[in-house]
């Protein structure tokens, strides 16, 4: 028989608060405000800890192919729950602000060299979203971020032994996301038909023209409302939105055929889930597309507020690791952005009442889950 648990032991109580010493044997020997700083980011590992593993799973849903229309509910709840996660780690930074200046140089020295760059588990969680390495922001001098991971003489450390696992873990979420959503059914075709080509490109050119029109009741608004409208200026800029629906839809600034193709199809998907959410077999598709913009939306934030924390508590100086600070935070901040078609269909949207009708429409019903 099981002896009884106790709660000090089952959370390992004693043992979780004995780490917050840093490099001392113990915390008494050190001041609060240095207390405060290594406990508030032992919890943002914890935190991001959990972020791995939601991601990961959802990730693993994905990757299955069907993926089960019942899976997509799981999916988004691990979606929300890394949301909820990094919004959560974004507002620790309001303890950290707490500290004044002095107070945090008081003991910053010790940190030298070490940076929060060197946490692994957000570069986990960069690597498994799918960050694109080209996109990545040197931290100062070196070339590669895994340099900040080793140990100092270079050697492999715990740090750069998981990020080189994360790096070898694939597909990425958006990998598998794209692959999901290539799959989708637009008007009722898959990929595997031969005409599917054909009737994508139906609907594309169909969806143009319903974003021509929407354009064109928004310019006529536009003209009848402001003053001293100039028609030929706003007409053209209602013509370069239309344009670049077509464009975006078309996958013209991706070079090679297969490849643009390929994309085409993911963004008319996304357009289709979005313009004929009410589907039913379309809904939770909806649900994980707006799930992952609240969840790029609260990473976004979560680097913005961090970013202005250390503003306000060291100012622009150079950073522990040898970053350029808050100019470095602030480019992540605004560069590191890795579902961006996800992002780009709000600019092509229309309103229901000019869509092109949707063929096949008992398609979408909850009889047929093998679509996906």
């Amino acid at each position: 028989m099981r002896k009884p648990t106790a709660y000090w032991e089952y959370i390992k109580v004693d043992e979780l608060l004995s780490l917050q010493g840093g490099l001392e044997s113990d915390d008494s020997k050190l001041t609060n405000d240095e207390v405060l700083f290594i406990t508030i980011h032992q919890i943002e590992e914890l935190w991001m800890k959990l972020a791995v593993r939601e991601l990961a799973s959802a990730r693993d849903l994905f990757v299955k192919v069907p993926v089960p229309e019942q899976s997509l509910a799981a999916a988004v709840r691990s979606i929300q729950r890394m949301t909820e996660l990094l919004r959560f780690a974004g507002e620790h930074f309001a303890l950290m602000e707490t500290m004044t200046t002095r107070d945090y140089l008081a003991f910053r020295d010790k940190l030298n060299p070490a940076s929060g760059f060197q946490s692994a588990q957000m570069r986990e969680l960069e690597i498994l979203a799918g960050l694109p390495e080209e996109d990545r922001i040197p931290l100062g001098h070196e070339k590669s971020y895994m340099v900040m991971l080793r140990n100092h003489d270079g050697s492999p450390s715990s740090a750069s032994r998981r990020v080189e696992a994360r790096l070898a873990d694939k597909p990425t979420l958006r990998e598998a996301v794209d692959d999901w959503l290539f799959r989708t059914p637009i008007q009722g075709s898959t990929p595997d038909r031969q005409d599917d080509l054909a009737r994508v490109r139906a609907f594309i050119d169909g969806y143009v023209d319903a974003h021509r029109t929407s354009a064109n009741q928004a310019l006529e608004y536009a003209l009848s409302s402001a003053l001293n409208a100039d028609r030929e200026r706003l007409a053209a800029r209602y013509q370069r939105e239309v344009e670049g629906a077509r464009a975006f839809l078309m996958a013209e600034d991706v070079a090679e055929e297969p490849l643009r193709e390929r994309r085409s199809r993911i963004r008319t998907a996304l357009v289709f889930i979005e313009s004929y959410r009410e589907l039913p077999l379309l809904a939770w598709p909806r649900a994980v597309i707006d799930g992952i913009v609240a969840f790029e939306q609260a990473f976004v934030l979560f680097r913005q507020r961090h970013a202005r924390m250390v503003e306000r508590v060291i100012g622009r100086r150079t950073g522990t690791g040898g970053s350029a600070g808050v100019d470095y935070l602030d480019q992540t901040a605004l560069r590191y952005r890795i579902f961006r078609d996800v992002w780009a269909v709000r600019t092509l949207l229309v309103q229901e009442s000019v869509l092109p009708p949707v063929e096949n429409a008992s398609f979408y019903g909850f009889a047929d889950s093998s679509h996906t």
